[in-house]
Order: structure tokens, then sequence, then C-alpha cells
């Protein structure tokens, strides 16, 4: 839960949220709407969230439009991205890189050019070279990316942002590194979805045995959409000098867990194919300094977050149809 203080500072501000209609972004939309925020979101998604915020349809690949929508406005949450399983990210790496490197050269050169007073950019887990546990570095990173693709594109923001505050003496660009983020408006296209709304779309649509591949002893660090869009915000509010900051669950769950979780809510069968591999065996990240930086706090249970994840599901199984698919023939 955010403090008292840090939502009366966002009171009557004029706030940008990009990607506003996603899995993070809703969900500051509705915290910064309750406090009281001029809020105003784009995207390139044909969704209207919530009735006291403004909803802008609007490409972010156009640097006169992100001039324009940037022009006036207090604080910059720039979330927009691009979500997609792995197999996509190997089969289709430029619908990644491509539209990620010109939204956030954009979005970040017109904050920087308006004079934006408060900027926050949500980068990824996939900018981490490979590792076990995931710790925040003050040093350049050498290894490439885990997320080859999309992780290049978004350390690129990165190296804007720090680009920034060497030339121009900027402070006021706050970075975050969330790990797999969940929740209500996550991605639920059976094509591209990421772990837990695929694993939910397969339950619901009755395959039985639920078939998931490897022996279920992988490690993730699943985060519920509403703690982390908490982190960003504090991210926004007490800034992060520049530097990115990781925002997480805390902790690491297996994806046996992950599944016997699923099951004790939602009746079904499944099996573990130890034949398919597993994955890498254990990807966590520390959030130590977010806590001490931020005051960062996420309390959602995985069973809390994975019961009010499959309530919205149910009720909204065709809302990715409105969204923008990167990953369509000719987008």
């Amino acid at each position: 839960m955010i403090k008292t203080a840090v939502l009366e500072f966002f009171s009557n501000k004029s706030v940008l949220i990009t990607g506003g209609t996603g899995l993070i972004g809703r969900e500051i939309v509705n915290i910064l709407c309750e406090s009281g925020s001029k809020v105003r979101s784009v995207s390139l998604d044909n969704l209207k969230i919530n009735p006291s915020a403004e909803y802008v349809y609007g490409d972010l690949g156009d640097f006169s439009f992100c001039k324009e929508i940037t022009r006036n406005t207090d604080f910059v949450f720039h979330i927009a991205g691009i979500k997609g399983s792995i197999d996509v990210t190997v089969k289709k790496p430029a619908s990644f890189f491509v539209p990620l490197l010109m939204m956030n050269t954009n979005i970040l050169e017109a904050c920087r050019v308006n004079k934006v007073q408060k900027v926050v950019y949500t980068s990824s887990i996939g900018a981490y070279g490979s590792a076990e546990v995931f710790k925040e570095s003050e040093t350049q990173e050498t290894e490439p990316p885990m997320d080859m693709f999309p992780g290049w594109a978004k350390r690129m923001a990165e190296m804007q942002v720090r680009a920034y505050r060497i030339q121009y003496g900027l402070e006021n660009f706050a970075v975050v590194r969330p790990c797999n983020v969940y929740g209500p408006g996550d991605n639920f296209d059976p094509q591209n979805a990421m772990v837990i709304p695929s694993l939910m779309h397969r339950i619901y649509r009755g395959e039985d045995p639920l078939v998931v591949w490897g022996d279920g002893s992988a490690i993730r660090d699943f985060a519920y959409s509403r703690d982390v869009a908490e982190g960003v915000i504090l991210a926004l509010h007490h800034g992060t000098q520049c530097r990115y900051v990781n925002l997480g669950s805390g902790q690491g769950y297996t994806i046996r867990e992950l599944v016997e979780t699923l099951n004790k809510f939602i009746p079904f069968n499944y099996r573990f194919d130890d034949t398919k591999s597993s994955g890498f065996p254990k990807r966590v990240m520390d959030i130590s300094l977010a806590r001490d930086m931020l005051g960062y706090n996420p309390t959602t249970t995985l069973i809390e977050g994975l019961k009010q994840t499959w309530e919205w599901y149910i009720v909204n199984q065709e809302e990715y149809l409105k969204r923008k698919n990167y990953f369509a023939e000719g987008a």
C-alpha cells in the first residue's frame, strides 16, 4: 500500500501514462485517478478502462505525436511495451526490437525536450544477462541480455537515460526493471501469451490433462500487477538517480508450485512432461534496493493474485482482440 503522503503528491498533477491500457499501466491509471490526478493514457488499443481518465489513441513511433502529448505535462509514466511468449521472441524478433526502439527513443526524448518534471521508464528483467538471482549494479553490464532483441531495446532506453544524466545533468528520469508480471489485463492471446495467461487459457478451454513442459522444478519470480504498479509510482515519486531498480515479488516459485496453486481453486487434471525442457533452472529478483530506496513492499500472495487474475479472465476473455497485436501479419 502506498502512503497517503505519496498519493497526495499526485493530486491535481497532469500525468501521462503510455500503455495505460496494459497490464501495469491500467493499475497506475486506477491508482492515480483515485488520487485526484489529471490522467491521460495513450496506446494503440481500442480500450477505455477507467471513466475518470482521458484515453488517447496514438502511435509512439511518431516523434511529433510524442512531443505533442508530453507538452505541459508534469509527470510521464512510460509503461508501453510489447509482451510475447519465448516462441514469438525467437521467430519474430523485429516485431519486438524495432517498435520498442522507436517508442522508447521518441517518448524519452520528447520528455527531455518538453522539460517534463519527472519521468519513469519501465524496462524489464529481460535486460539482465543470464543469472539465477538478479541484483542491480551501478557499473555498465558487459554480458548480452538474456532476452536478446527485446532485452537490447530495453537496455538502449536505459542508456539513453544515462546519457541524459552525463550530458545534461538530468536526475528526473527513473528506471525500473520488473520481473514476470501477471494480473488482470494480461495478454491472453493464445498465440503469444506468457506462462500464467497461457495456462489459464488452456485450463478454461478444457485441456485434459493440462500438459506442462518440464518437470516443474524451474523457479521464477511472479509479481502481481498492482504491486508492481505501486513500485513504479514510488520510483517516479522518489527517483532512482537514473539507475535501474528491480521490482519483483520478493520470492521465487517453482512451476510446480504455480500449477498446484492454480489447482487449489480451479478443478483440472495436469501432468508434467519431463521429456521437454524446463528452461533455465532459476530466475529470481533481489528487491532489497527497491525496499530501501523506494519503500516498495509487495503484499499480494500468489494464490490471491492468481484468483483475481482468473476472475478477471472469465469475464474478459476476448479483450486481447481489442489490443494492438505487433505479431499479426502486416502489423
